[in-house]
């Protein structure tokens, strides 16, 4: 068979599944769900010896370092993808819910009700959790979803897949439900964003290059962050002890991930008490600083910062830090460079904790914690399906809502219309 064909199977059988999971009830889904964590976990030695021919072939086309650090799959991973499982297990099921109710003047009773959207596809790079996390939340949102990873992680993917399927299925749930791309033939993503007439939505997850590729060729609506370029703004009334931890934090814990911070802002009535001892501490973790002229006077170890800095992605151990004058320019910075990621302000003014929530027009906005935190499962959503910078039909971590839309119901007793 070909790829057109084969993928057009794939989106057929998905399309069959949807219809038999959008009215599975809430205890099936959530048993299914808990035997898929169980078996994951059982399944651990399977699932790493087929992580690890994917390790090697990495190793050996020389990705980088936070590719593999994605790719990678331990003990702790697989508990992690277990128990975001198990989370979304005991999260209330959307499906069926009534949002709203309301009695018109002609006696109709109209309300609205959450149902699937269908069928998902997602088409992802390097991130063989994206497999069960995804896997997860759809079902439980009553979706059928179409995997599709990079060829980096197919062996990964595949394993992880084969397990949550056969735990699918020992609880009368269709394989098709779940299913990933066996292929790593691009045409084979280039036939999947054709078929409208299956997949009701498409979420790439992965680098700009890739985001952009998918929404340049989809015939189906994507839900899309083409970067993360997010910010911390170290106000003038900030605690500096919390302001250090945190700056350190969202840049070292795991930089190569979105919602690491990128560029940090310091007003500049605080910048010579916090950024010398800051710098020290970036400097200990080999964290490349690249600064404005105002930064440069205070941290002369850092490199000239370009135009181009202000709006990178670095998804590594390099920051460009920046003094600001007052807040509005804080703001105003984070406006013309920033992606509607992710953005924090550090201060113990109220005022000013409010005014950056109401006016700094991002995705998820923190007061006092971490741009690590905008993520499904730090969030309490159970897991992530990914993260929206578009407004419509979601916007920033996706969980077990955003997989739904709203159909509206109406009781009647006899009412035609004049």
């Amino acid at each position: 068979m070909s790829i057109k064909s084969d993928i057009q199977q794939i989106a057929q059988s998905a399309r069959q599944a949807s219809l038999k999971l959008a009215n599975l009830s809430a205890p099936v889904k959530n048993n299914a769900l808990l035997k898929m964590a169980d078996e994951l976990l059982k399944n651990a030695d399977t699932i790493k010896a087929a992580n690890k021919k994917d390790l090697k072939t990495a190793e050996g086309k020389g990705l980088s370092k936070p590719i593999i650090d994605r790719l990678a799959i331990s003990d702790k991973v697989l508990k992690t993808m277990a128990d975001g499982i198990r989370e979304v297990a005991a999260l209330p099921d959307p499906v069926g819910e009534i949002t709203k109710m309301w009695k018109r003047p002609n006696g109709l009773l109209v309300g609205k009700m959450r149902i699937p959207l269908g069928v998902i596809g997602i088409i992802y790079e390097a991130r063989p959790n994206v497999t069960a996390d995804a896997a997860a939340l759809c079902l439980k949102s009553g979706n059928a979803v179409i995997l599709r990873g990079g060829s980096e992680a197919i062996n990964s993917n595949l394993a992880i897949a084969k397990v949550l399927q056969g735990a699918c299925k020992k609880e009368g749930i269709p394989d098709s439900a779940i299913q990933v791309v066996p292929t790593t033939e691009r045409d084979a993503v280039l036939e999947m964003l054709k078929l409208e007439e299956y997949i009701d939505l498409i979420i790439p997850r992965g680098g700009e290059g890739l985001i952009r590729f998918v929404v340049d060729n989809s015939k189906i609506p994507v839900i899309k962050h083409y970067k993360g370029v997010c910010h911390i703004y170290v106000d003038e009334f900030a605690d500096l002890d919390m302001a250090e931890k945190i700056c350190f934090n969202a840049k070292v814990q795991r930089p190569g991930v979105c919602n690491a911070m990128e560029t940090l802002l310091v007003h500049k009535k605080i910048a010579k008490e916090f950024l010398p001892k800051m710098g020290k501490k970036y400097q200990d973790a080999k964290v490349e600083l690249r600064g404005s002229e105002e930064t440069r006077k205070i941290l002369p170890f850092a490199k000239p910062a370009t135009e181009e800095d202000w709006s990178a992605e670095y998804l590594d151990l390099i920051l460009a830090v920046k003094i600001v004058k007052d807040m509005d320019e804080a703001i105003n910075h984070i406006a013309k460079y920033g992606s509607l990621h992710t953005e924090s302000i550090i201060t113990k003014d109220y005022s000013n904790s409010q005014r950056f929530l109401r006016e700094v027009n991002s995705s998820t906005v923190l007061v006092n914690a971490s741009t690590r935190f905008s993520d499904g499962f730090q969030l309490g959503l159970g897991a992530e399906i990914g993260i929206s910078t578009t407004k419509i039909h979601a916007f920033g971590p996706m969980g077990l809502e955003e997989l739904t839309t709203q159909k509206f119901i109406i009781y009647g007793d006899g009412q035609v219309r004049e």
